[in-house]
């Protein structure tokens, strides 16, 4: 096994991007820009290109992120202390969030093998689709994002295993544990605002 230097990197601020995200710290979204930067480098030059741009869609988003988290966008009357809490994602976006998974998985593996740059275009589709989706939810604090990146994970430690980024797969399997950690954790703060 062999590690690059940017890929220890990547995984050192991927920790501690999924402990900041889990706690729901301000410094999540600073660290969302870094690791983003270094994913990116690390996806592209492993032929990982739907991630890749996925990166740098993260980076954008992490930006909307800051401002909403901050109350600079969409600032409501229930936001707390000038930053937006944690809640549940309305029922009415289920559909819509289910059928831009669907709708993203496949244009996403067929872009990805229609142009043959991708080693492997579906599991590299899916986990793109995924993962634009649960950055919107994210962004907008609903608890229900770590479902999505439940299905993240498993689909990134295997294309980091095929491709031999191996940091990497250490690091979503910790994602992995977060994943679970954060459904109670955020749940139960949401489930606070709710009675409050």
């Amino acid at each position: 096994m062999e590690f690059s230097i940017i890929e220890v990197i990547g995984a050192a601020i991927g920790l501690l991007y999924v402990v900041s995200e889990y706690r729901a710290d301000r410094w999540f979204w600073p660290l969302s820009l870094l690791m983003s930067a270094f994913y990116a480098v690390i996806d592209f030059t492993s032929g990982i290109y739907a991630n890749g741009a996925i990166c740098c869609y993260n980076f954008a988003m992490s930006v909307y992120g800051i401002l909403v988290w901050r109350g600079v966008i969409q600032k409501r009357k229930e936001d707390h202390g000038g930053e937006r809490h944690i809640s549940s994602c309305p029922r009415r976006y289920w559909w819509q969030i289910v059928t831009m998974i669907v709708l993203l998985s496949g244009v996403l593996t067929w872009l990805l093998g229609y142009i043959r740059e991708s080693q492997y275009p579906l599991i590299d589709g899916i986990s793109s689709a995924l993962t634009i989706v649960a950055m919107v939810m994210l962004a907008h604090k609903w608890w229900q994002q770590w479902f999505l990146w439940m299905l993240v994970e498993p689909l990134m430690m295997a294309i980091f295993w095929l491709t031999g980024n191996y940091a990497s797969v250490v690091l979503y399997v910790v994602f992995e544990v977060f994943c679970i950690l954060g459904i109670l954790r955020w749940r139960k703060e949401a489930q606070k605002y709710l009675q409050a």
